[in-house]
């Protein structure tokens, strides 16, 4: 297989790279298993139970998808052989982020969807995530066999709700992007852009092959209820229907980077860069975009991504983003699942494993270019929001658990680790608590480091309703520079599109100053920011200042400081905006370096968040039921137990759906809790709904239980705490 792989290579028209995303259990892998046994890589009778892409024993033991992974096979349609280079994404709502991360790699996607559940909340969020980074979906509904077996469905009612089905993917498509859907990305099952199947029965049929095959819905339904899954899957194999779909809608390389790069770069589109990179050139700079890090045992770190312009061969010397030495490649190779194959040298247009690139990281530009503009960042959807506290067990592992916290931080941008000199505490932030679990139970079998785990906190934000009534003044400490600093909150809208990452301090100024003014933002303000921290801006609006460009860089480290841990109980600031409106600089530079210019801006803008009606964030989830009407009572009190708010409630059949939200504090447990109040029968799932203020009755009490948990003191502090004399 890897001769035909790197036979294929150099020919980037047939080449596809796609990514498998769908909800939790809608059957990802066992979809992957048989496009594999299509490539000849597994055996036919062993497809869609092998579940070959899950091959860590914890994947295999839980029963769903962790990691990404990635394999390249030959496939061959019409008489001529296509490389496919695939990555199985996860499901679960904790990790998430790899599914972000792999559509970078991508240029296309197989949206799977179960025929009976449909489109699930995180259906929708894959597919966000695939439009936003301008990869092309095409459909697959899966497990149709359920509407037969389960629902018992007749003809007729099998179609229409295949047809549902489908409108409702479009309807998705369509809110998200408007003009993507009219330009033709739309899944259209006349077309062939949906296929319908069972990858456990490794059957599948679309509308064009039901005119080679002669096997239509009719056929299908009649091989379902005759059990006879077999004859259907010599008749109509799975992996031809979804390859042949694969081959006729999803674009090769040479098409799509057309349409990508001015998506996820934003350098000089004049540069040969970016020529190169829009025409997929194997002999162009390289231009190398890391989606994943991970670790073999004997090779060291292996960074894995996608290749944009250039050729990558061993030995070449690379400069990454940020990093001032270049790094050298020591071997170049392809993913066949859990082994990696050295190939000499691998053009543009393919997904490579790299090893060498010892300072790059997940989202790291590696070049051949010293100067080359870094492709934009990968935005993750949701954000930390539980933490644990770890410990080794044994005090001898203490260094290496540091060491260790900082690889896997290094492997897994959506984990945040902060690791406190002064207390010796590590905390570990992630998406929820069983991407936590999965985290430390790896840390002690890979890294063989024991280590112990507090029960999970919840990560809170700090911000602010009001404003300051006039500037704060902060002094330094030799008394001979003041900073007048007025607090007040950033636009939601403008928070919003920081986050969202449509927004940033990489942009040209004129750009950046009209999308702020279009959100809201006053016009002087949009065109003086300095400065951009999380979801914080800090503005100048001092006119003449002598000296101000040189102390402009340590005035925002203080920024930095005071927004990273605020001033209530030391979490993170969200949506403050910090206006320097006056200052008094002394004339000698030795009196105003950094000793003396961080504190004092640091304390400023850490008082002025306390004079203006400060308040804290608490996370929250949206939480999906799927629940029998009898049952519904027990799931409504269960949600409302835990302070959350019903949004919708639909009925469908004999089901209820109920779409509430409800604190993250509060959810801790809600699996067992939700089982026992519905009789172990109902489906729910939950995904990231951002932060909002805690009540006002529980903010006390809350902020005392934090403060007592950091060891500080559990009263709320005071302006003047921070406002030294």
């Amino acid at each position: 297989m890897a001769e035909r792989v790197t036979a294929l290579m150099d020919k980037p028209e047939r080449i596809r790279n796609i990514g498998i995303v769908a909800h939790i259990d809608h059957g990802k892998t066992t979809l992957s298993d048989n496009l594999l046994a299509g490539a000849g890589m597994i055996s036919m009778e062993l497809a869609g139970k092998q579940l070959f892409m899950d091959f860590d024993p914890l994947e295999q033991a839980r029963g769903i998808t962790i990691d990404s992974a990635n394999v390249s096979m030959v496939h061959e349609f019409k008489g001529e052989e296509y490389l496919i280079n695939m990555i199985d994404t996860p499901g679960h709502v904790d990790f998430g982020g790899d599914v972000t991360r792999a559509m970078r790699a991508v240029d296309g996607a197989v949206v799977v969807v179960d025929a009976v559940e449909g489109a699930m909340p995180q259906t929708e969020t894959v597919l966000r995530q695939a439009l936003k980074e301008n990869v092309h979906p095409v459909l697959f509904v899966n497990k149709v066999d359920r509407l037969l077996n389960e629902l018992k469905v007749d003809k007729q009612e099998m179609q229409l709700r295949l047809g549902k089905l489908i409108d409702n993917i479009n309807k998705l498509i369509r809110g998200m992007n408007e003009e993507k859907y009219k330009a033709g990305w739309r899944v259209d099952a006349s077309e062939g852009s949906v296929a319908f199947g069972s990858a456990l029965y490794n059957w599948a049929i679309s509308v064009p092959q039901m005119k080679s095959t002669g096997i239509g819905f009719g056929e299908v339904y009649d091989y379902c209820q005759a059990g006879d899954m077999k004859t259907l899957a010599e008749r109509c194999p799975l992996y031809v229907a979804v390859n042949d779909m694969v081959i006729r809608f999803l674009p090769s390389p040479l098409k799509a980077q057309k349409e990508r790069v001015g998506v996820i770069w934003h350098g000089d589109k004049k540069s040969k860069l970016y020529q190169s990179m829009e025409s997929c050139d194997p002999s162009g700079p390289v231009a190398f975009m890391v989606t994943d890090i991970s670790v073999d045992p004997h090779a060291g770190e292996v960074a894995t991504g996608r290749i944009f312009s250039g050729t990558l061969e061993r030995g070449m010397e690379l400069s990454i983003s940020g990093v001032a030495k270049p790094n050298r490649v020591q071997q170049t190779g392809i993913f066949m699942g859990a082994d990696r194959i050295e190939v000499e040298h691998i053009p543009a247009g393919n997904i490579a494993a790299v090893t060498g690139l010892r300072d790059a990281f997940v989202g790291s530009t590696v070049s051949s270019d010293r100067d080359a503009t870094p492709f934009e960042d990968i935005k993750h959807v949701s954000e930390p929001v539980v933490t644990v506290a770890v410990e080794a067990k044994n005090t001898r592992d203490l260094p290496k658990l540091v060491e260790v916290l900082r690889q896997v931080a290094k492997e897994d941008p959506t984990l945040n680790i902060n690791i406190n000199e002064e207390t010796g505490e590590h905390l570990m932030a992630g998406m929820g608590e069983l991407h936590l679990e999965i985290v430390a139970y790896r840390i002690q079998r890979d890294k063989g480091v024991e280590i112990t785990t507090s029960p999970p906190i919840v990560v809170y934000r700090e911000s602010i309703t009001g404003k300051t009534s006039g500037a704060v003044e902060g002094k330094s400490p030799n008394h001979h520079n003041r900073f007048y600093i007025e607090i007040e909150p950033l636009e939601l809208d403008v928070v919003d599109a920081i986050k969202s990452g449509e927004v940033s301090m990489k942009m040209e100024e004129l750009e950046r100053r009209n999308i702020l003014i279009s959100k809201g933002m006053d016009k002087e303000e949009a065109r003086n920011i300095s400065g951009i921290f999380e979801s914080n801006v800090f503005i100048n609006m001092t006119k003449g200042v002598q000296y101000l460009r040189e102390t402009m860089e340590l005035m925002l480290e203080g920024f930095v400081e005071a927004t990273k841990n605020g001033p209530i109980c030391r979490e993170p600031v969200q949506g403050v905006k910090a206006k320097l409106m006056d200052i008094k600089l002394h004339e000698d530079a030795i009196h105003r370096g950094p000793a003396q210019v961080i504190p004092a801006v640091r304390q400023a803008v850490q008082a002025g968040i306390l004079m203006a009606t400060p308040t804290l964030l608490e996370p929250f989830q949206n939480v999906f039921i799927q629940v029998p009407q009898e049952q519904m009572g027990g799931a409504m009190s269960e949600i409302q137990g835990r302070r959350g708010m019903i949004l919708s409630m639909e009925t469908e059949g004999d089901m209820i759906i109920i779409k509430a939200k409800a604190p993250v504090s509060e959810l801790f447990g809600f699996a067992g809790a939700i089982r026992g109040a519905t009789e172990g029968r109902s489906l729910w799932s939950t995904e990231f709904a951002g932060f909002e203020p805690i009540p006002p009755a529980a903010m006390v009490e809350t902020v005392r239980q934090i403060r007592g948990r950091k060891g500080l003191k559990t009263e709320m502090p005071k302006p003047s705490d921070y406002l030294k004399a």
